[in-house]
């Protein structure tokens, strides 16, 4: 086999951080070498370097990756001069067709930048019609096989038994000739399977405490895209390709020659090893020969399957993520373990496989599946569900194929199926609201589990979402999608939603669904402790996007392999000293250059005038729409006696009000985290903000006696604790801060973003309320 340099390497599954969490926050500026650590925020400025543009096509399945100019027909749910309405027209046939294939994708680029869809300024009261599954669209056979009993031992007899079984192998072809969707992806997954091919082996690599896991995650993502494309022509250059692959992670020169090779300490590492082993053994079955399987049974009992089963017999000192541990380990380890011993079951002798079996489901059923609170937020933060609900998805999904049954995986929690609304609206038109960590390189892991849980819980619009994203074209998508789908997940979707469980507590708040321009506000509340040691001190934490950039935004993860990065969440705990996930940097207020009180359980209010987008990607916004969220945080705050916020949207969606009344008996300052070039104007009280060739303006009303802008850098302030190890350095970002003495305060701050086609005249400056006082008509 003879390497050479990938010509067009696919960000699906680039180790570069730039591509991994492109949409979820900064990353760094162009140019700028960044040393890989774990958990290295790609925050540090928007967007995707100009190296890696070229590829977004590729991504997602030919769709285009530029962004649209300012000045080209775009939906508008900010009312700035665009069309908007009715008699919105468009060039794209998603205007005029009747049917999807006809229209094609309802995205017609994705963002070079954020990596998100653009969509045509377009009224289709035909396909933008309320989320369906159609009864006589053309869809996936039914499974003949269906036990009247099932048992999680008891398999099907045909092969692949994992997620993609052989009738839907067969249905796919077709399936593919008649959307767009899958068109798009099956195009995608051959080219990254190329790519793939292409490279070396995996590289071993123990990524200190965080061990071998991207190692895992990228052989788990190589595996599944030559299986894909194997079934998909036949062609035993994959099978001889993925053995390659296989018989390296298990050779004497792939990390120790021992029990311990796939790093069972750090499970994560062996139990997504344990997959991707699960589905080449299922994937590949009929072209493996009888040694090549006895290889594959061997290496997966050894090195993963006896680590799980020690740990169900208590004789492993590295299965805590069995008891109480409501987040991504518990659905990925059981995940791993439930794939790999379905996949061998009937071959294998040992028993480890039944064993485990009999382990794995109920234990996720009690841990896995509880992360999602009763509001559908995610426990542990925004980025982390995309591991949990990956690795929950699979599976569910594995099972269901395989043995008939998902045991109550997925509906043991009333409320999981409200996790597709979470995911939906904790995205805004750029990226994420991205708080908490954001974890190492996605590879494989995708937000692909919405066309599961769209399908078998029955919300298409969740399907409809996700098959416009660019993480979309990857294996899974091919079987979880269900074709019979039908209209726009926009359509009756109101702007606002308010999520209230007191774990999270957060508010979702924006102009529109499809304007990639569109102004959104999310901010949250909630408590400072158990989220598995993901979050950071931030209550009161907000972003903010207008105009197609992100002007508030969140640094993301520290440096994981920092010392005692993980180790509490107590108040006086390492982590908390690391400027990312004190409190200091975060936008919000900080009282004596302080972290806030683990402790903390504000309360919040809030209400909307439940505006709707309906069957066009253009939305005229009525004159009285409006939303707000206020929360008392005095709780997160040890030298304050009242400390409250209140975000409000203003004039039709086009303004932004954020408020805030203190009472601190030492130095208070507003911190909000920008990558913006800001210019404070000579009294103080207003600042212009410019960033991506558009301006946004920002006002302190009613200045308190002594209220100024300010720009600082994000740094710890003299005085704070200091951490084990230097703090890592946040390039591109300034802090816009407001700095005041002990005392009383309301502090009103007015973000005006300058909309095209908008006069100084039409922005309003709203009544001065009392946060308490605040309701849907108390600005009018």
């Amino acid at each position: 086999m003879s390497y050479g340099a990938v010509p067009q390497r696919s960000p699906y599954g680039n180790n570069d951080p730039a591509f991994t969490e492109s949409a979820t926050g900064f990353i760094n500026p162009q140019g700028q070498a960044v040393a890989k650590k774990k958990g290295l925020s790609p925050w540090i400025k928007f967007g995707i370097p100009v190296a890696l543009v070229v590829i977004i096509a590729a991504v997602v399945g030919g769709v285009l990756g530029s962004r649209k100019s300012s000045s080209s027909s775009s939906s508008s749910g900010s009312n700035s001069g665009k069309a908007s309405g009715d008699e919105v027209a468009s060039n794209a046939p998603v205007a005029t067709a009747t049917n999807v294939l006809a229209a094609g994708r309802f995205a017609t680029a994705t963002d070079s930048k954020y990596m998100v869809p653009i969509y045509p300024s377009a009224t289709n009261t035909a396909l933008f019609a309320a989320p369906t599954i159609a009864a006589s669209a053309s869809t996936w056979p039914r499974d003949s096989f269906a036990p009247a009993n099932p048992s999680p031992v008891q398999v099907r007899t045909d092969r692949p038994r994992l997620i993609a079984p052989k009738y839907k192998w067969d249905a796919l072809p077709e399936l593919i000739r008649n959307d767009p969707y899958l068109q798009g992806w099956n195009d995608t997954i051959f080219k990254n399977a190329s790519d793939y091919r292409a490279l070396r082996p995996i590289t071993y690599f123990m990524d200190g405490d965080s061990g071998i896991l991207d190692n895992a995650r990228e052989f788990k993502m190589r595996i599944k895209a030559f299986g894909y494309v194997y079934h998909m022509t036949q062609n035993t250059g994959w099978v001889d390709r993925a053995w390659e692959e296989i018989q390296h992670v298990i050779s004497p020169q792939f990390g120790p020659d021992d029990e311990t090779k796939w790093n069972p300490t750090h499970f994560l590492d062996a139990a997504e090893f344990s997959a991707a082993f699960g589905i080449a053994y299922d994937w590949f079955y009929d072209a493996w020969s009888d040694d090549q399987k006895s290889t594959i049974r061997a290496g997966v009992i050894r090195y993963g399957l006896n680590h799980g089963a020690a740990v169900y017999a208590g004789t492993a000192d590295y299965g805590w993520w069995t008891s109480n541990i409501t987040g991504n380990w518990n659905c990925v380890c059981n995940g791993g373990l439930t794939l790999a011993s379905l996949a061998i079951l009937g071959d294998d002798t040992t028993g480890v496989a039944t064993g485990l079996l009999g382990q794995t489901i109920d234990n996720a059923k009690a841990n896995c599946a509880r992360a999602v609170q009763n509001d559908g937020s995610w426990a542990e933060s925004p980025n982390y569900w995309y591991f949990g609900t990956t690795g929950h998805a699979e599976m569910a999904s594995a099972l269901l194929t395989a043995t008939g049954s998902h045991y109550g995986l997925l509906d043991v929690n009333p409320d999981y199926f409200r996790t597709g609304t979470f995911h939906m609206y904790v995205f805004g038109p750029t990226s994420l609201f991205d708080y908490g960590d954001h974890g190492p390189p996605k590879f494989s892991t995708t937000a692909n589990s919405m066309l599961l849980y769209g399908d078998q819980l029955n919300h298409p619009e969740f399907i409809l979402h996700q098959r416009e994203q660019h993480d979309a074209a990857e294996p899974w998508s091919m079987f979880w999608y269900n074709p019979a789908v039908n209209g726009a997940f926009w359509s009756g979707l109101p702007l606002d939603h308010f999520f209230d469980q007191e774990l999270v507590q957060w508010a979702s708040m924006r102009s529109s669904w499809t304007d990639d321009d569109a102004l959104y506000v999310a901010i949250k509340a909630g408590r400072n402790r158990g989220h598995q040691t993901h979050n950071d001190l931030d209550v009161g934490d907000f972003v903010f996007d207008a105009l197609g950039t992100r002007w508030a935004g969140e640094l993301g993860s520290g440096d994981y392999r920092s010392p005692q990065y993980f180790n509490s969440e107590l108040q006086d705990a390492e982590r908390w000293k690391y400027y990312r996930k004190a409190t200091v940097g975060q936008n919000t207020l900080c009282v004596a250059n302080g972290n806030q009180n683990v402790e903390s359980r504000p309360t919040v209010k809030h209400d909307s005038s439940g505006t709707e987008q309906g069957s066009s990607t253009a939305l005229t916004i009525p004159d009285d729409s409006t939303a707000f969220w206020t929360t008392d945080m005095t709780s997160a705050y040890f030298q304050a006696s009242s400390v409250k916020r209140g975000a409000r949207l203003l004039n039709k969606r086009r303004q932004f009000l954020l408020q805030d009344e203190i009472t601190a008996e030492d130095a208070v300052q507003w911190r909000m985290h920008t990558n913006a070039t800001v210019a404070i104007d000579n009294g103080g009280t207003s600042a212009t903000l410019t960033l991506d060739g558009q301006t946004l303006k920002v006002s302190i009303l009613n200045a308190p006696s002594g209220a100024q802008f300010s720009t600082v850098d994000p740094v710890r302030p003299a005085g704070m604790p200091e951490p084990l190890v230097p703090d890592q350095e946040n390039p591109g970002v300034t802090v816009l801060a407001i700095s005041l003495p002990a005392g009383t305060y309301n502090l009103q701050v007015l973000f005006n973003p300058q909309w095209p086609g908008m006069s100084e005249s039409d922005f309003v400056t709203p009544k001065s309320v009392a946060l308490d006082d605040w309701s849907l008509r108390s600005h009018d």
